[in-house]
This record gives C-alpha cells, sequence and structure tokens, in this order.
C-alpha cells in the first residue's frame, strides 16, 4: 500500500536528488524509498556486509565439535 508523504528539504538537495532521479532514470520517491529499505535491512542486521555474505554458508553441513577440531589441528600441525 503507498501512501503520501510530506517532506521538507533544502533546495540544493532538491535539485540535487531531481538530477539524479533523471540520470538514473527513478523517481524521487524509489530512491528515497529504496535506500530507508536499506537503512531498516541494515539496522535489523547488525553484521558487516561481508558476514552476511558468508552466513548461512554452512548451513546443512554436519561440522565436527570442538574435541574432533582439536584434534585435526594436531594431526596437521604435529603439536
Amino acid at each position: 500500500m503507498c501512501e503520501n508523504l510530506i517532506l521538507s528539504i533544502d533546495s540544493a538537495v532538491i535539485q540535487f536528488a531531481s538530477d539524479f532521479s533523471r540520470k538514473i532514470n527513478k523517481p524521487i520517491s524509489r530512491i528515497i524509498e529504496d535506500y530507508l529499505i536499506e537503512l531498516k535491512e541494515k539496522d535489523s542486521n547488525d553484521l558487516p556486509q561481508d558476514l552476511q555474505e558468508l552466513y548461512g554458508i554452512f548451513e546443512g553441513i554436519e561440522t565436527p565439535d570442538k574435541k574432533e577440531f582439536k584434534r585435526m589441528f594436531h594431526e596437521k600441525h604435529g603439536n
């Protein structure tokens, strides 16, 4: 559901937004909406982007427990 929103913005920013909007062929309202959606997603996920991309990468893969990791480490490094 779309609703109207009235904003008070500096005229120089409005001019920039208008020029940018024409440049990327996207309405100013859509640019702002996309930006706010991005902020909302960022706020709900405090992980940095590079970690977000890794999140869940091992999902469904059985991983060894702590003792098994230690054993594998010692076998590899001879300690």
